[in-house]
């Protein structure tokens, strides 16, 4: 059962839900039709559907639950190895700079265990493994700090305008003879 706001069962339900889904063979057994299975077990006829071509095909296994949809796609082997790979950087895997975007990691991740990860799977994947956001701090190569803080420390109080005083009685929003 999937939510509007992501949200899902808990182990709890998903328990639940795997006893429904036996009770349903257990029906399916004693030959009884779609519509009173899911009007006892008080689940959708589809979903009874579903579960008796499954059943067909597979017997009971094929009705058990696959796991959550969201369960991590790699092992801790695997997160392990990823780790040391993105720590060796960017350029040791063929890019042009120093920059892991999440392109780059869900396309490395693609390369080393064949696995596919949507950019936000990957962005969690990352986050759940504590690597974090950040944004290269942008200079201009020909930037010279000591030039830029003498500039700040002589220049700039001889440029900068002094602030005006306030009088009693004005206001910051509106100017005395504005009318």
């Amino acid at each position: 059962m999937r939510y509007a706001q992501g949200g899902g069962l808990t182990d709890a339900g998903r328990a639940a839900r795997e006893r429904v889904r036996l009770q349903a063979v257990d029906r399916f057994e004693r030959g009884e039709k779609n519509q009173k299975v899911a009007a006892v077990l008080r689940v959708s006829e589809r979903s009874v559907e579903r579960w008796r071509r499954s059943w067909r095909e597979r017997g009971a296994a094929g009705v058990a639950s696959k796991g959550s949809p969201g369960r991590p796609q790699l092992s801790d082997a695997q997160v392990a190895k990823l780790e040391s790979e993105l720590e060796r950087g960017p350029l040791a895997h063929g890019w042009a700079d120093q920059r892991w975007t999440l392109a780059r990691v869900k396309t490395l991740i693609g390369r080393m265990f064949h696995v596919s990860y949507t950019l936000q799977g990957t962005w969690r994947l990352l986050r759940r493994h504590s690597w974090s956001w950040q944004q290269p701090a942008r200079r201009a190569i020909e930037r010279d700090d000591t030039a830029v803080e003498l500039w700040k420390k002589d220049v700039w109080p001889r440029v900068k305008a002094p602030r005006r005083r306030s009088v009693p009685g004005s206001s910051s929003r509106t100017r005395p003879g504005s009318r």
